[in-house]
């Protein structure tokens, strides 16, 4: 009996081993803080990915390809020839098309500062009759030329510019007869026509936005100014104009794009004409690239502009930033 139980007493102690004897499980290796956030921040870039692709296909690869295609000179259908600089050469050499850059560079007097300057001091006339019935209708009047295409705006100044238009009749009416012409067919009053609508059609936007930077200036400013013996012209210079330096910031940035990226206005009322005297880099791309059949030349053109763009835009955003720190 002795025996069994020993038996027994030796076999449970070989079936479980000492605790010292059972070998230790390998610990998790620690993730890397650079591995938790590429982790953390996976889901964001999933979410990011469709529009970054969009953005490669329909916005990337257009600019790429047409960086390849002004060093050529094609015409669309035949085998291209290497140029390498030389559409660029032409570009800045060729005197259709710097008076086309040169237009350009007029139009942002009419397209950026004459509606920001009268955006601002029309916004602060609402701001000061802001409780009033007058001040919604003149907020609503003057943003409606903002939610009309261009396409119609073009037509519609065409019509007043014309012989017999609302403009010259009006100049008629005032004894100013002799003033009257056909304004978009005159070489001296064509761009500043053409200038006329893109102001007109800019000036609801920055309208809206600076009366959105002037309603969050802190009334107390205008109190303490008033109680100091301020009056509305320098509380206008001291407190109006820094309180919206960000918005005005963007009608800048944003009517300097439209000045020297217009195309739309331009081409139904002018289409460039009379001679070459409303000719943008934006409508003479069109011609090259779908009438002259200059494809290279015209990539050229359109790589130019962009260039322009940025070097007119960048300055201003720095500038903006340099100011807020």
């Amino acid at each position: 009996m002795s025996h069994h139980l020993e038996g027994a007493a030796s076999v449970h102690s070989g079936a479980a081993p000492s605790a010292s004897s059972v070998a230790p499980e390998p610990a998790a290796a620690p993730r890397s803080p650079r591995r938790r956030r590429l982790l953390r921040s996976l889901p964001i870039y999933l979410l990011v990915l469709p529009a970054a692709l969009f953005y490669g296909v329909f916005v990337l690869r257009p600019i790429a390809l047409t960086a390849q295609f002004s060093l050529y000179d094609w015409n669309g259908i035949e085998p291209a020839t290497w140029v390498g600089l030389a559409n660029y050469v032409e570009v800045f050499t060729e005197p259709k098309l710097v008076g086309s850059i040169l237009n350009a560079f007029e139009l942002i007097l009419y397209f950026s500062f004459v509606p920001v300057i009268l955006a601002l001091f029309a916004a602060n006339v609402i701001r000061g009759i802001a409780t009033s019935r007058l001040a919604g209708i003149a907020r609503t009047v003057l943003f409606l030329p903002q939610v009309i295409p261009l396409v119609a705006a073009g037509i519609m100044w065409t019509w007043q510019f014309a012989s017999n238009g609302m403009v010259n009749e009006l100049l008629r009416a005032v004894g100013l007869g002799g003033l009257a012409r056909a304004w978009l067919g005159d070489f001296d009053t064509a761009l500043p026509a053409v200038g006329v609508i893109g102001a007109w059609v800019a000036l609801g936007l920055c309208l809206i936005l600076l009366l959105a930077g002037m309603s969050k200036i802190d009334q107390s400013l205008y109190e303490a100014a008033r109680i100091d013996g301020a009056g509305p012209v320098r509380e206008f210079f001291s407190i109006t104009i820094p309180g919206v330096r960000q918005e005005l910031a963007v009608c800048v940035i944003v009517t300097v794009i439209a000045a020297l990226a217009s195309f739309d206005i331009i081409y139904i009322s002018t289409q460039g004409g009379p001679g070459n005297s409303t000719l943008v880099p934006g409508l003479q791309v069109f011609y090259l690239a779908f009438f002259d059949r200059e494809i290279g030349t015209a990539s050229a053109l359109a790589l130019t502009l962009m260039a322009l763009v940025l070097l007119v835009v960048l300055p201003l955003q720095r500038l903006l930033r340099g100011r807020e720190s």
